[in-house]
């Protein structure tokens, strides 16, 4: 053991000698690299003068660096002017015995023809030379003293192992031996730092030796004040707490002077020493106080050095310890989770971020907040929820958090990160209220009706309403005033910051206002929160106006004023539905989408567009949840004249002028909407008019009829040409080949349920008792104009194919439409295949398909349609198939001879018809050469 202090004390005499060499090698390269920049810029005299005087001072003054205490990056930086190292010692290329001949004279100095000095002048001046790492350089100079570190302090354990297996001395002396040994450690790095330690070879930051010792000095005292209680029981918990404590904030107050890395083992050894200490009573304040001290220390270490990373550090590992308490306590006291997280956003506020931190913070996210405001939002989380909790002032002490962490965000910018954390801890408290409610099919068209009972208002409700209203009032103040009043003063310098405090001053009362209505509000019709959804939208409204006067240039509309205003619009919405039934909300809603659009006369904002594009979007979710408007049971019987006509008409009416009032405003993409919008409105109102005189007042079947889906047909393909039409005014890839995908799935739709399906030839379903306006005339007439006049509307916007195809589907419908109309005609509003034919019907079948084969022919040349000419002649052969198999068999008498005299007929006058079509055709291009 003697032998081994002997080498410890020889290691460290050799690192003092090496240290003061080094210092004396830095002389002589400073005094080289004056002489050879007088010798090559031709000053032979003055440069003999200047190592002369500077061979006169003294060796140890000029290297001030290392000798003066300050840190090794410090060092680093200071000796930034000194010349470029070119080897392992910092030695420059010249020998150090240039320097001693060149002062001996000028002749020395020109021995040098002028070409070399020349190539001597380039390589001086030029830049320093890239650094080059080999694995010698590696081995010695890094890696050889961090083993040599880990190794003394493993040396130090082990000396106190075979102490105890040997029994060489007592456990007092083995104690006090390792606790020399420590301290000896700790002092000789102090010692060598002092005594003008510089790192040797460039980049070896990593291996600065002083830190290395210091470092293994604080394992070893560690392990001794922890052996010297654990073990032995020589100190008891109070004392080795308050050892372990102070040579964990030693060490930190180390590491201002040895880097980083000794501050982490200190954070490390502080946070850990609750854990290596047992007590048989609990102290939870004397605990939380020490982690505090501990904070605060490496706070402030962390704010002179700018140690991020140990910043962080100590908010994980105290954040860390508040959540253990808080779960694995049997009765964790509130206030001092409310103390622990105060004590962490001071340290944030006024040590992390205080001084020169905070001047250059405000670009990107700090680390250290975004961890902070994580824990501390947890913690309050916590404070709201946890069971054991309940019934003392946890959530108080909760809402307070959340103020402190808001108070710090507007105190320091850089810790814009505690918004975003304060914002997302509200919002998850007040969503934590909401009850899962019981829903009945029929409250499904007022979103959320109650069946159990709500919680009375002021009742004691699972979590205390009247505390959670006047806690959610006022954290929904403290974001509005916070939010507004930084998003002004950020607006012109910081727009993005002004928009993340807008952001969250809308959506934090928002929240809390829907959550509170929800939990403890009557859902179908609540004045009192329709009042606070007015006022929130008024604040808004007025605060949007502030925020924009300040922004520059003034009343442009950026992302502050954009949140505050679309967070007006939700609150507006959120009124309509709390204080009118399911009818008047869906009607006021669409009306309210011209409100922003009358908006942008005065304010040329984007987002008032987008508003009345929110407005309908709203309106259309309602309709989609309830198409009755106001429930099966309360819709009239009465055609036309119904709720039907006004919760379609009227929101159809109001697009269409807002459209008409933003293309004469702000114009863009929700003029677009909104005119997409009015026509689908348009579309659904009329389509919804005839369902509901078919089905006598009945629209939500729930099992699905051909009427159903010929409603669904209509509106894909009034989509589909809504697509094209704003596609021709604002070409889009989705917006064309959104139309092509509608337009082939409509298709398909057809093909699938009206010809096969749901074709009232299979299934027998009644098409109506009205002579006209039946089933047939929704499902297959209807379609066929639409799809009739997509074609002609797509001609040369779309592929030919596309055109083709929907020209084709409105023949096929409009032959279907015909041909059941006809059986209608003779088997009234049943009319299933089983039921038979008669020979008229067969017969009528054969004339109207010859009729309708005409008919397609004619309007194919007018139309110059290839398509319909195919069609009429597949239509016509069909026919004269039919006429030779079918009706030669099953008609007689004269039915049969009618019918083939009919079709004779229009053979011929179709053959006619060509001959005087092509004729002209012919001579045309007998004339053309």
């Amino acid at each position: 053991m003697f032998e081994s202090l002997i080498g410890l004390a020889a290691i460290i005499a050799l690192f003092v000698i090496l240290s003061r060499q080094q210092a004396r090698l830095a002389l002589v390269e400073r005094e080289l690299a004056a002489l050879r920049g007088l010798v090559l810029g031709n000053e032979p005299a003055a440069g003999a003068a200047s190592v002369k005087d500077a061979a006169a001072s003294p060796p140890l003054a000029v290297s001030e660096g290392p000798g003066s205490g300050a840190p090794p990056d410090i060092e680093a930086a200071a000796s930034a002017d000194s010349a470029p190292a070119s080897g392992p010692w910092g030695v420059e290329a010249a020998a150090p015995a240039m320097a001693t001949a060149a002062a001996q004279g000028p002749v020395a100095l020109e021995t040098s023809p002028p070409e070399t000095k020349a190539a001597e002048a380039a390589v001086g001046t030029s830049a320093p030379k890239a650094k080059t790492r080999d694995i010698e350089t590696a081995l010695g100079t890094r890696w050889a003293v961090w083993v040599g570190g880990l190794a003394l302090a493993l040396g130090g354990l082990f000396l106190v192992r075979y102490t105890i297996e040997a029994g060489v001395f007592g456990p007092e002396v083995r104690i006090a031996m390792a606790a020399v040994l420590g301290l000896v450690l700790v002092g000789g790095g102090e010692f060598v730092r002092r005594t003008g330690f510089k790192m040797p070879v460039e980049g070896a930051a990593g291996a600065y030796i002083p830190a290395i010792l210091t470092a293994a000095g604080a394992f070893t005292l560690f392990g001794t004040v922890y052996a010297a209680h654990a073990v032995y029981g020589f100190v008891g918990p109070a004392t080795a707490f308050a050892l372990l404590g102070l040579i964990a904030l030693g060490t930190i107050g180390l590491a201002l002077v040895h880097g980083q890395a000794l501050a982490g083992i200190g954070l490390l050894g502080a946070l850990a020493t609750p854990l290596l200490v047992a007590t048989q009573s609990r102290d939870d304040w004397a605990l939380f106080g020490y982690l505090a001290i501990v904070l605060a220390a490496a706070g402030f270490v962390a704010r002179i050095r700018s140690w991020a990373f140990l910043m962080t550090a100590a908010f994980f590992g105290i954040g860390f310890w508040t959540l253990l308490y808080i779960g694995q306590s049997p009765g964790p006291d509130y206030r001092i989770v409310l103390f622990i997280g105060l004590v962490t956003l001071a340290v944030l506020a006024f040590a992390w971020l205080g001084g020169r931190r905070e001047q250059g913070a405000h670009a990107g996210v700090d680390l250290p907040a975004a961890v902070s405001g994580l824990f501390v939002g947890l913690s309050v989380l916590a404070l709201f929820y946890a069971p054991y909790l309940s019934g003392t002032p946890a959530r108080i002490a909760g809402a307070l958090l959340v103020a402190a962490m808001l108070a710090v965000a507007l105190y320091r910018r850089a810790a814009l990160a505690l918004v975003h954390a304060a914002g997302a801890t509200s919002v998850l408290v007040f969503l934590g209220i909401v009850q899962v409610i019981a829903l009945s099919p029929d409250s499904v068209r007022d979103f959320l009706t109650p069946v159990e009972a709500m919680p009375p208002v002021f009742g004691s409700a699972a979590i205390g309403g009247g505390l959670m209203r006047w806690l959610g009032i006022a954290l929904a103040a403290a974001f509005i005033a916070a939010g507004f009043r930084s998003g002004r003063r950020l607006v012109a310098s910081a727009p993005l910051q002004a928009a993340t405090w807008a952001g969250w001053a809308v959506a934090v009362p928002l929240v809390v206002m829907l959550a509170l209505w929800v939990t403890y509000g009557n859902i179908d019709r609540d004045y009192g929160y329709a009042a606070f959804a007015v006022l929130l939208a008024a604040v808004f409204v007025a605060g949007s106006e502030w925020i924009a006067s300040a922004e520059q240039p003034p009343l442009s509309g950026g992302g502050a004023v954009s949140f505050a205003l679309a967070g007006a619009g939700i609150a507006g919405l959120a009124f309509l539905h709390m204080a009118f039934g399911s009818g008047l909300t869906t009607v006021l809603a669409g009306a309210a989408a011209l409100v922003p659009a009358l908006a942008t006369r005065r304010r040329s904002y984007p987002v008032l567009g987008w508003l009345s594009v929110g407005a309908a979007v709203a309106v259309l979710a309602r309709v989609a949840f309830d198409p009755t408007i106001v429930g099966a049971d309360a819709l009239s019987l009465t055609p036309v004249f119904n709720w039907l006509l006004p919760g379609y008409g009227i929101p159809a009416l109001a697009f269409a002028a807002s459209a008409w009032q933003l293309a004469r405003t702000t114009a863009g993409r929700p003029r677009l909407a909104m005119e997409a919008s009015a026509a689908l409105f348009a579309l659904l109102t009329l389509a919804m008019l005839v369902r509901h005189a078919m089905h006598g007042g009945v629209i939500d079947a729930g099992a699905p009829t051909l009427a159903e889906q010929a409603i669904y047909t209509l509106i894909a393909l009034g989509f589909a040409a809504i697509l094209v039409s704003i596609d021709q005014r604002a070409p889009s890839s989705v917006l064309r080949y959104g139309s092509l995908a509608i337009g082939v799935l409509s298709v398909l739709s057809i093909i699938g349920n009206h010809f096969l399906w749901l074709n009232p030839l299979f299934t027998d379903e009644s098409t109506g008792s009205i002579p006209v306006f039946n089933l047939l005339f929704l499902a297959y007439l209807l379609p066929a104009v639409a799809a009739g006049l997509l074609a002609l509307y797509v001609r040369g916007k779309r592929p030919r194919w596309y055109s083709a195809m929907l020209a084709l589907t409105a023949a096929l419908l409009a032959f279907a439409y015909a041909t059941l109309s006809v059986r209608r005609l003779f088997k009234g509003q049943f009319i299933g295949l089983w039921s038979g034919m008669e020979q008229v019907e067969t017969y009528t079948y054969s004339a109207l398909w010859l009729a309708i084969g005409v008919v397609l022919l004619v309007v194919g040349v007018r139309l110059r349609s290839q398509v319909l000419r195919i069609a009429s002649a597949a239509l016509i052969a069909v026919a004269v198939l039919k006429v030779f198999l079918f009706d030669m068999s099953e008609l007689e008498g004269v039915l049969r001879a009618l019918s083939f005299i009919g079709l004779g007929a229009v053979l011929i006058g179709i053959g006619l018809f060509y001959q005087r079509l092509l004729t002209p055709a012919k001579k045309g291009a007998e004339a053309a050469p």
